[in-house]
């Protein structure tokens, strides 16, 4: 899956969960259980989450639903792993933004 959000510096919690097609229960519960998600709370605490909670975001997705890790086995993976995961995470995400723009050239030949 991959994530577009226009380019801000804050996403509102609704914002998030669209983009992500969850709940936003789901995303307040990994916020719960994963301490690399710090959302800034506003006055009315209104969460709002940054381009760093967001790459965070996708990479918990990743692995909990596309790759089938538990929370925990998630957990161990991200503070064991986390750069490791983190890059080839990046390394997927390029290559399907190229097999996705190559698909668009070849239904135009």
């Amino acid at each position: 899956m991959h994530i577009e959000l226009p380019e801000k510096l804050y996403y509102s919690i609704g914002e998030v969960a669209e983009a992500f097609d969850v709940n936003t229960s789901l995303i307040r519960f990994w916020e719960k259980e994963f301490d690399v998600l710090k959302p800034k709370k506003n006055a009315k605490g209104n969460r709002k989450f940054t381009p760093t909670d967001i790459k965070n975001l996708e990479l918990i997705y990743h692995l909990v639903k596309e790759r089938g890790f538990t929370l925990e086995g998630a957990k161990i993976h991200l503070k064991e792993n986390k750069q490791k995961t983190l890059n080839k995470f990046e390394i997927i995400r390029k290559l399907e933004t190229i097999k996705s723009e190559l698909l668009k050239i070849k239904d135009h030949l």
